[in-house]
C-alpha cells in the first residue's frame, strides 16, 4: 500500500477526520492536499474532543509526518491557533511540514469573502467566510503570495506589495472597505512567520522520497466529492479540487502512486450551506437526525441540513474517486429509527435517474425515489465487531454496499477511536 487517498463522498462533514486518527497509525505520513481553514476535522483522543481546520488529523500520531501539501492554502494565524491549541494537550507538532508552494491566506481575502457573500444577498454562495475563494482566486491569478515568499522577510514585504497593488484598489472602490499597507500585514504576522519558517519543505521532495524509501503515505482530504470545484454541485462548491485527483495535483506525487482510495460517508446525510439537496428532511425527522448527531458546523456552528442516505451520491463519488473502500460513519445516529429511507434513484421531469445529473438544473428538480429498510431499535454504540451489530443495521451496510459497488471496510458506532468496527482494513 504505497499510498492511500481518503476522500469525502458527500458534502463533508462525513467523519474523515475520525477516519484519519482511525487509520493514521499504520502510516508513516499524512498529507493535507487541498482547502483550507474551512475544513473542519473533528478528533476524540485521550477523552479530548479537538476541533482541526489546518493541520492534518496525523499530527495525532507521535512519529508520524504530518504534511499540508502544496494544493492547501494556509491561514497563519489560524494555523498557529491550532498548534498551541495541540501543545496545550500535550500533542507535539514537531513533525508538521507546510509545503513552501501552498498559497497564504492574507486577512484581506477574509474581508473580500465576506464582502462579496453578503453582495450577493438571498443568492449567497453560504461560504465560511474564511478567505478560501479569494485566495483561491489570487492563486489563478497569479498574484498570491506562497508560504515560501515568508522565508525570506525582504521577499515577503515585496510579495505583499505586488499583491496589495492588485488588491487594495478592489477592497476600496468596489466594497468600500478599508486597505493595507505591506508594513501592517508584515507586522501582524511576525509571530507566526517565525514559528513557520522552520517547519517549510519543499513537500513532492519529500513525499516522494518517503514512498522511495519504502513509507506509507496517507492524503487526507478536506471538503469533499459533492464540493469539487469540477465535479460538485457548481456553484455551490468549495474553491479546489478534493476528489482523488488532486491528491495528485496537490501533493506532488504521481498517480501511480496511489493504489487505495476510501471514500466516508454518513450513514445519513448532511450538507452545510445553499444548493441542492434532494433528499433533506424540513420536518421532525431532519431535526431528529440533527440533534441526535449533533449536526452543526465545526468551523461555523451552523444548522447542518439533513436528509435520507442518498445512494445515488455515492455511486457518483465512487465512480470520480475510483473508490477501493468505504468507510460508514455514524451508523449509531439511527439506533431509535423505526424505519429508515434510503434515496435510489432520483425523478426529473419523468425521467429515472440512478446516478447524480451534471446538468444543474436537472439536480435542482430532482425528486428521490426511496427504497424502505427497517431499523434496528437498539443502542449499538458498544458494539465492536461486526457481526454482533444487529441484523438488521448488517442487512443496511449490506444494502449500501450493493448500491455502491464498493465493500464497507470501517463502520463508526460513536465518536471515540475505540468505537470503529474494522470489517477489511489493514
Amino acid at each position: 500500500m504505497p499510498a492511500t487517498v481518503l476522500v469525502g463522498t458527500q458534502w463533508g462533514d462525513e467523519g474523515k477526520g475520525k477516519i484519519t486518527d482511525e487509520i493514521a497509525a499504520g502510516f508513516d505520513v499524512v498529507c493535507r492536499f487541498a482547502g483550507g481553514a474551512n475544513a473542519g476535522h473533528t478528533v476524540v483522543a485521550n477523552g479530548h474532543k479537538l476541533a482541526l481546520h489546518q493541520v492534518p488529523s496525523g499530527v495525532m500520531y507521535e512519529g508520524t509526518a504530518s504534511v499540508i501539501g502544496n494544493g492547501c492554502i494556509v491561514d497563519p494565524e489560524v494555523l498557529m491557533e491550532e498548534v498551541r491549541m495541540l501543545e496545550g494537550q500535550g500533542i507535539s507538532t514537531a513533525n508538521l511540514m507546510v509545503s513552501g508552494n501552498a498559497h497564504v491566506v492574507l486577512p484581506f481575502h477574509k474581508d473580500l469573502d465576506g464582502a462579496h457573500e453578503q453582495a450577493l444577498g438571498a443568492q449567497n454562495l453560504g461560504t465560511t467566510k474564511r478567505g478560501i475563494g479569494p485566495t483561491y482566486m489570487d492563486k489563478m491569478n497569479r498574484t498570491g503570495v506562497r508560504i515560501q515568499d515568508m522565508v525570506d522577510d525582504e521577499v515577503f514585504r515585496q510579495k505583499l506589495e505586488a499583491s496589495l497593488a492588485y488588491t487594495n484598489p478592489i477592497l476600496q472602490k468596489v466594497y468600500g472597505l478599508p486597505t493595507y499597507t505591506a508594513d501592517q500585514l508584515f507586522d501582524r504576522l511576525r509571530e507566526d512567520v517565525e514559528w513557520i519558517r522552520p517547519h517549510i519543505i519543499e513537500s513532492s521532495t519529500f513525499i516522494n522520497e518517503q514512498l522511495e524509501a519504502g513509507k506509507k503515505v496517507l492524503f487526507e482530504g478536506a471538503q469533499a466529492t459533492m464540493l469539487d470545484i469540477d465535479h460538485g454541485t457548481y456553484p455551490f462548491v468549495t474553491s479546489s479540487n478534493c476528489t482523488a485527483g488532486g491528491a495528485v495535483t496537490g501533493s506532488g506525487v504521481g498517480p501511480t502512486q496511489i493504489d487505495r482510495v476510501i471514500g466516508v460517508a454518513k450513514a445519513y446525510l448532511t450538507r452545510v450551506g445553499s444548493g441542492p439537496f434532494p433528499t433533506e428532511l424540513l420536518d421532525e425527522t431532519g431535526d431528529r437526525l440533527r440533534e441526535i448527531g449533533g449536526e452543526y458546523g465545526v468551523t461555523t456552528g451552523r444548522k447542518r441540513r439533513c436528509g435520507w442516505y442518498d445512494a445515488n451520491v455515492i455511486k457518483y463519488a465512487a465512480r470520480i474517486n475510483g473508490l477501493t473502500d468505504l468507510a460508514v460513519t455514524k451508523l449509531d445516529v439511527l439506533d431509535d429509527f423505526d424505519q429508515i429511507k434510503v434515496c435510489v434513484a432520483y425523478d426529473v421531469d419523468g425521467k429515472r435517474y440512478e446516478t447524480v445529473p451534471e446538468h444543474e438544473l436537472s439536480f435542482e428538480r430532482a425528486t428521490p425515489i426511496y427504497e424502505t429498510l427497517p431499523g434496528w431499535k437498539s443502542d449499538i454504540t458498544g458494539v465492536r465487531r461486526f457481526e454482533d451489530l444487529p441484523q438488521e443495521a448488517r442487512d443496511y451496510i449490506a444494502y449500501l454496499e450493493d448500491l455502491a459497488g464498493v465493500r464497507v471496510s470501517i463502520v463508526t458506532v460513536g465518536p471515540d477511536r475505540e468505537q470503529t468496527i474494522n470489517r477489511f482494513w489493514n
